[in-house]
């Protein structure tokens, strides 16, 4: 028999590549599989599962599903998504930074002989330059693809977690767009909480990225996350000459309060954006039917809170949430919403299908889709990562909340989604 061995094609690609996995030269029967990542953050993470080799000695594992394990499905990346986090981060700052990431596999015949390969995932891409931008107060990181430009370009926004969005600007560079990683707070020179943030920040950045990036064609995009998603429809709303389409991942089609992201000791409620030195109303703000009780309750032995049925309360007082509604009509440009119909931590199906419902309402002249992610959570992003850690501290509040979904679920809305937002971009830049 000859020497076992594992394939893994490509070897060496961006890190929503998915890879081919194939086993060959085992006995036939069973085959022990396992799966290391050694974060650069120091966080470790790991996999393990049972497949089985053919009469030829062979496994598949886009063909095969284990028969016990981590995953169960005929998936290669399973041995990704699955992955569970057994040693946490050491260096928290590098969370979310862009350095290649290798996944060593490693699998075990039945009569003992073992094979053992690697691939590594890149962020940052052969010819993809990067350069930090600190210009007018406006901070962030510009990703810049390989080819004679001009280039699309996109602009991408995190959430109540603040800090610059590296990574998914890096892959949406990767595909050949210039990416503007925005960072509005929690980043060098910036405010360490979302508190009054003003909206001319933003029309700053979008003149800026209009001017400084040559965008091709004059096509921008937006596109962000959770409260970057509702900040993605305000800005399409409110900058409409700015912004030629967007990307919204488990938005809102309301403005909310400060929640856990405003400055110590500040009241849930208070303001997050403001525009001319006065508030947006916020939907929490005077709201008699407001419940704060799912968002305030403490975690109990251990247990994450689900504070999305709060966010249900608010939705009662009609006065409140005209007041606080984004007006998505008014976007100028075809709109993406991504969604997680279990999302816990705030109703963004529900969201999105109200959004939807204004823009057919209001006749909307440009495509607009809602990619509904089926039994997934609030954590849906690039593929290819690992699902697994669904509870997780709020990064500003401290408080461990859950995101809901599960791994399956999530990880297929990651896949399918950033495919689905792709294709979005590809058809509104061309």
């Amino acid at each position: 028999m000859s020497k076992p061995t594992i394939q893994i094609v490509p070897r060496d690609a961006a890190l929503d590549v998915p890879r081919r996995i194939v086993l060959d030269g085992y006995a036939p029967g069973p085959v022990q599989l396992s799966a290391e990542l050694r974060h650069p953050d120091g966080s470790v993470w790991r996999s393990e599962a049972t497949v089985t080799a053919d009469a030829d000695g062979r496994v598949d594992l886009d063909r095969q599903a284990p028969s016990a394990g981590d995953w169960r499905e005929a998936d290669a990346m399973g041995l990704l998504w699955s992955m569970r986090r057994v040693q946490p981060p050491s260096q928290a700052a590098l969370t979310d930074e862009i350095e290649p990431l290798t996944v060593a596999v490693q699998a075990r015949g039945a009569d003992g002989a073992s094979a053992r390969a690697e691939f590594i995932q890149r962020y940052l891409v052969d010819g993809v330059e990067r350069r930090d931008v600190n210009a007018d107060g406006i901070v962030g990181t510009v990703f810049t693809p390989r080819g004679a430009g001009p280039h699309p370009v996109i602009v991408v926004m995190n959430g109540s977690g603040g800090g610059i969005p590296l990574q998914r600007a890096s892959q949406w560079a990767a595909h050949g767009y210039t990416a503007f990683a925005l960072g509005y707070f929690k980043a060098p020179g910036l405010p360490d909480h979302i508190s009054n943030t003003p909206l001319e920040y933003f029309e700053r950045a979008l003149r800026w990225a209009r001017a400084e990036l040559a965008p091709r064609k004059g096509f921008v995009a937006v596109t962000g996350q959770s409260r970057g998603g509702e900040l993605a429809l305000l800005l399409g709303a409110r900058f409409p000459e700015l912004v030629n389409a967007v990307i919204a991942y488990v938005p809102s089609i309301l403005v909310h309060g400060t929640l856990r992201a405003g400055r110590p000791g500040e009241a849930p409620d208070s303001p997050v954006w403001t525009w001319q030195g006065q508030p947006l109303p916020n939907v929490w703000k005077d709201n008699p039917d407001a419940d704060w009780s799912a968002f305030d309750q403490v975690s109990a032995d251990g247990q994450p809170v689900r504070q999305a049925p709060a966010f249900l309360s608010v939705l009662r007082n009609a006065d409140a949430v005209a007041a606080a509604r984004i007006p998505v009509e008014r976007i100028e440009g075809p709109v993406l919403l991504i969604s997680g119909t279990d999302d816990g931590f705030w109703p963004s199906t529900l969201y999105s299908d109200r959004i939807v419902d204004a823009l057919r309402a209001g006749g909307h002249r440009w495509p607009y889709r809602h990619f509904r992610g089926e039994g997934a959570g609030h954590a849906i992003g690039l593929p290819n990562t690992p699902t697994t850690l669904i509870a997780k501290p709020h990064p500003v509040a401290g408080v461990l909340l859950t995101g809901g979904g599960t791994p399956l679920a999530n990880a297929r809305a990651n896949a399918a989604s950033w495919q689905a937002a792709r294709d979005f971009l590809a058809e509104a830049s061309a």
